[in-house]
């Protein structure tokens, strides 16, 4: 074939292209973590071409004896602050050496799962050293963990472990299809073997992920079971925000009643006053009869549809769809701050539905004397409350319902824990609870 002069032209252009060296790319910025804003003078481990890598950083660096040294490569920056969830862990200044290298030694740290992120001239990052990384509502933060008796359960050890199911299902209750997790334990897949069921509820700012995120729940059930300290059961983790087919970052959000753009994970209950950065879950300011967050008042915040929507709907998913055990004994409820209203508010209007309940971080000032009458009628097995000393939001309600529960006579278990409305102590509550379950 005779090629025309101008393409035989362009063809040799193009091939001596080819065979010339391109100018060397420009390094690519890794892409932030959600969340977290750009950190100045942070550059990426290994990214970049036609630059030398930077040396590894390891932050955090836990020691020997429970000290926690944290790093940041940050060489433009001027001021870089570490904010951890600990006691005296907020506003802790960091330092730079000549290397651009901001570092801080704090502790000794008592055993837990701890949560941090920097400052970094007034900008809130997250740490590019730490991939293990927890969403509480819009909010993205580092975690590790001490070891210890109060962590030990929150470790992911070498076991059989189950597994943990995100769930599309149908609530003609709320009119929305929703999602929710369902944790399966070690050997129900592939298993003939019918399971009871925890049905766990989150509060104010949470979503069905926070049990799973923040809360451990698998890790924690994973662990008690294999130890034999808890019966294997199926875990279920609702989205308790009435008005959410499922949490932020999986799809579109509800509008905000009276405002432009999503709802937040913090926004979407009514009545949720906003909380500030690292501080817990807010409570919804009025709340159903029997459910007062020891403030008092009534109103809807914990009644309404979403606690009939577990009785209608999510209950009956999981029976039709799972193998578990059909009977008022084999369930349990337990829910933490929000989720305790409507524990409260699920086993007051329907008492015969639930063999096992928990109430974390809640209470009530009021008498329901009667609603727990019915509620020992119908033959509950064992009562959990759970409340941290110095938990200023519900304390005194958690109080009255314990004296309550020993004046109707109902079996029951309570824990006053050190500290207040933390993940800390909440964690702290399901693992207390699990074993006391089914048996």
């Amino acid at each position: 074939m005779k090629l025309k002069p101008a393409i035989l032209a362009s063809l040799l252009v193009i091939a001596f292209s080819a065979l010339t060296p391109a100018s060397p790319a420009q390094p690519s910025q890794a892409p932030a973590a959600p969340g977290a804003a750009a950190v100045p003078g942070q550059n990426p481990v290994g990214r970049g071409v036609g630059m030398a890598a930077l040396p590894r950083i390891t932050s955090p660096e836990i020691k020997d004896d429970k000290t926690v040294v944290f790093r940041l490569r940050a060489v433009n920056a001027t001021d870089v602050v570490l904010n951890g969830d600990w006691p005296q862990g907020r506003g802790v200044k960091m330092t730079r050496d000549d290397q651009g290298i901001w570092s801080v030694t704090v502790g000794p740290l008592m055993p837990e799962l701890w949560a941090y992120t920097f400052s970094v001239n007034g900008v809130t990052a997250l740490d590019p050293s730490n991939g293990n990384i927890r969403r509480d509502g819009a909010r993205f933060e580092n975690i590790f963990i001490i070891d210890g008796p109060f962590s030990v359960n929150y470790q992911v050890r070498d076991i059989p472990h189950g597994n943990m199911n995100m769930v599309w299902y149908n609530s003609p209750t709320l009119k929305l299809n929703r999602r929710m997790y369902v944790y399966t334990p070690a050997g129900y897949t592939g298993g003939k073997e019918k399971y009871p069921v925890l049905y766990l509820l989150h509060g104010a700012g949470g979503d069905e992920d926070a049990w799973f995120n923040m809360g451990r729940s698998s890790q924690i059930m994973d662990n008690l079971i294999y130890d034999k300290k808890a019966k294997p059961m199926l875990v279920v983790m609702t989205n308790g925000n009435a008005n959410q087919q499922q949490a932020p970052g999986w799809g579109p959000l509800p509008k905000v009643a009276g405002g432009a753009g999503a709802a937040s994970a913090r926004g979407a209950v009514a009545g949720a006053a906003p909380t500030a950065p690292g501080a817990a879950p807010a409570v919804p300011a009025t709340t159903a009869p029997g459910a007062a967050a020891g403030r008092g008042g009534t109103g809807a915040a914990f009644g309404g549809l979403f606690p009939e929507s577990i009785v209608k709907d999510v209950i009956p998913y999981i029976e039709a769809n799972y193998r578990v055990i059909k009977a008022k004994n084999s369930r349990a409820v337990a829910g933490l701050s929000m989720g305790g209203g409507h524990t409260l508010a699920v086993t007051n209007a329907y008492p015969e539905a639930f063999g096992y309940i928990g109430v974390f971080s809640m209470g009530t000032r009021e008498d329901i004397t009667d609603k727990l009458q019915a509620i020992k009628k119908a033959g509950v097995k064992n009562y959990y409350i759970g409340c941290g000393k110095t938990d200023t939001i519900c304390v005194e309600g958690s109080k009255n319902l314990d004296g309550l529960l020993t004046k109707v006579g109902i079996k029951h278990t309570t824990t006053f824990s050190e500290g207040g409305h933390t993940w800390a102590n909440w964690r702290i509550y399901l693992s207390e609870m699990a074993p006391m379950l089914f048996q």
